[in-house]
């Protein structure tokens, strides 16, 4: 009995690790080294992008809502720490907003002052190549070079951002 108390103990204290970044009940349907399917991003200003346009970038995806309150703390964050820090790198941020219409996200970018791309996902149709429907918004997918997934958040957690920050500046270094 006692073996099996510490080897449960063992198991939950490794699960716990951040550090691989492999999170229980958190959504994903995706996991890291996963490559995406193209996505084509209806950016607020009218532009479109594509996900493979944008290989040989380091891209995140940041899934947000206006209606979102931890998106709200921490796109002020993603701004400043993030966009701000590395947008003349090989790098973009898209801010990919959950099912909401043209004047709603303008409005909510606006409010942020963010300078980061905002794109439209009607239906949540890109949001539902990550994650599950009503899973819950405030996550990024930080995607590589390559087009593979490298890391995953969910939520606003300073130490997880911090190691988001952290693997983006091994990603850029990175040939």
């Amino acid at each position: 009995m006692k073996f099996a108390i510490l080897l449960l103990l063992s198991v939950l204290i490794v699960s716990c690790d951040n550090s691989q970044q492999q999170f229980v009940d958190d959504g994903y349907i995706v996991k890291i080294g996963d490559a995406p399917e193209n996505i084509d991003f209806n950016l607020i200003d009218g532009s479109k992008l594509s996900l493979d346009e944008l290989r040989g970038k380091v891209v995140v995806l940041q899934f947000t809502a206006s209606w979102c309150s931890v998106c709200r703390k921490e796109m002020p964050h993603l701004e400043n720490e993030v966009w701000q820090r590395f947008k003349d790198d090989d790098f973009i941020l898209i801010g990919v907003d959950y099912d909401e219409p043209l004047e709603r996200v303008v409005a909510f970018k606006k409010k942020m002052k963010t300078t980061y791309p905002m794109s439209l996902d009607d239906d949540a149709l890109i949001f539902s190549k990550f994650a599950h429907k009503k899973s819950g918004v405030t996550r990024n997918v930080v995607i590589d070079k390559n087009g593979q997934i490298a890391f995953l958040t969910r939520l606003y957690e300073r130490k997880e951002f911090e190691a988001m920050i952290k693997k983006i500046e091994e990603l850029l270094i990175l040939p």
